[in-house]
Order: structure tokens, then sequence, then C-alpha cells
């Protein structure tokens, strides 16, 4: 498994471009019933749009690799790092439905602390909390209120920017940003680095255009179907649950790991 401290870094040789290396790798996860031997592989790069039958299962999926719920059978690695154990380095990240943070802090507090608990050097913070603050749209008025006097908007943008304060290699996504307006959300979703990796698991696919570039559908607790986002388009199907599930239903089974990981988008 190979990994980097920055997305793009992980490409930087001809070599490792040409290796494909793996970002995400589950095998045989099992939670309840809503994971069961749930097995899949991606390449670093990917922005894996996933939806579930029922629809908890791929937000448990985004829980367990964030090590915020634990699996009790299986594996799985993010960016090079074995289980939960990833969370504690700045490879990375997650952001669930809610902001994470107590609404007396204010959003320059909160990126304070994100950037302590990372480990970030002074210099290293400031240049990092001027670019997420840009990226997340945090009105200047708002930084040093507290969150709850700004609203819903304000706290998930604030918790947004501390998820991507360490420029993580991935980024697990929960339902996240559902207070903004759809515009907005997708802007914000958009992130820069050609290889940074992503999982948001949705229950409205079709709010996630043009953010995913695969799509993975959960269904019975394993994957039952892995594909391109274009696929959809290529068989008239919709970015919808009915869609992707239609796609799984003319895959005609549900796939194991690939022996390779998907490619990443060029």
């Amino acid at each position: 498994m190979l990994a980097s401290s920055t997305p793009d870094a992980l490409w930087s040789a001809p070599s490792l471009r040409l290796l494909r290396p793996s970002a995400v790798t589950c095998r045989d996860l099992v939670h309840g019933r809503l994971l069961d031997r749930c097995t899949f592989t991606i390449a670093a790069g990917t922005r894996l749009l996933v939806v579930g039958e029922p629809e908890a299962s791929a937000s448990v999926l985004v829980r367990v690799l964030a090590g915020l719920t634990r699996a009790r059978r299986g594996r799985f690695s993010i960016a090079g790092l074995d289980g939960p154990s990833a969370m504690a380095a700045r490879r990375v990240a997650h952001v669930g439905p809610e902001p994470g943070m107590p609404g007396w802090m204010t959003p320059r507090e909160a990126l304070g602390l994100a950037a302590d608990l990372a480990g970030m050097t002074a210099s290293a913070a400031a240049r990092a909390f001027e670019r997420v603050v840009a990226h997340a749209q945090i009105p200047g008025g708002a930084l040093d209120q507290p969150i709850r006097r700004s609203g819903p908007a304000v706290a998930q943008r604030t918790g947004f920017a501390a998820a991507i304060l360490g420029d993580p290699e991935v980024l697990l996504l929960d339902e996240p940003l559902r207070a903004l307006d759809a515009a907005e959300r997708m802007a914000l979703l958009r992130l820069p680095g050609r290889r940074r990796t992503v999982i948001l698991a949705s229950r409205y696919p079709a709010s996630e255009a043009g953010i995913a570039t695969h799509v993975a559908l959960i269904r019975d607790g394993r994957i039952a179907v892995l594909a391109r986002v274009e696929e959809l388009a290529a068989h008239g199907l919709p970015l919808s649950l009915r869609g992707i599930a239609a796609l799984a239903d003319r895959s005609g089974a549900t796939p194991t790991a690939p022996a390779r990981p998907l490619a990443a988008p060029r």
C-alpha cells in the first residue's frame, strides 16, 4: 500500500501513476444487518458516491471507515493505514451531517483546534486557515462569533473547513452540508486535487451530480455494483437510487474486490 503526505504528491512519479495505488480497501466488513462481508477496493483519486438498500447502509460504511463505529468482523485500510488508526493522521478526514463542534466556539477557535490536533505549525496553520475559510466561504463577520449565533449553514461550513484544513488524501462524507443550497453545496464539495479520494454517502444521489466519478450500491450488506458514473448514462439510467439499483440488476452478479484498484480519473 502506498501513501503520501498530500494527495498529489502520491502521483509525483510516472512509475507511481502506473501502479494506480489503492486509497481504500475493505475486506469482509460486517456490521449488523447493514454490512455483510462488504468488500471493495478503489484507487487514489476516485470520487465514490455510495447509496444503500436499506439507505442506512451507506452511512454505516462511512462511519466504520471513519472509526466512529466498529465493524464486528473484517478489515479495512485507508491511505496506507490500517483500520481506525488512519483517522489519527492528517491523511484522512470525516464530515458528517452535524458540524461536530460546540456552539459556543467561534469558527476561528474551531479551526485553531483542528490545526492543533493535526500537529500543524503556526505558519502552516495560518496558510491553511486562509485557504479553507475562502473555500468554505465562511463570512468574515462570523469568524469571531459563536457558531450557534450564526446558524446551521455557518456551522456546517466551519465543520467542513476544519476537515479539509490538513489537506487530507481521503475525505469521508456522510450526508454533508445539507443546510446549504444546492449550488453552494456543490461548489464546496468539488474539492481541488486530482488524486484526492472522496467517499460520499448520500440518500439523494441526484443532488451529487458533477461531484462523483463512480457510484456504488450496498444491497443486503454487500457491494452489488461499483461502476463509473458514465455507465448509468450509457444504459439510459438516471443518477438516482433506482437508476443505480437498475445498473446493479443489469450487472447480473455481486462483484468481488477487483485484483487491481479502480483506475483513478485522469
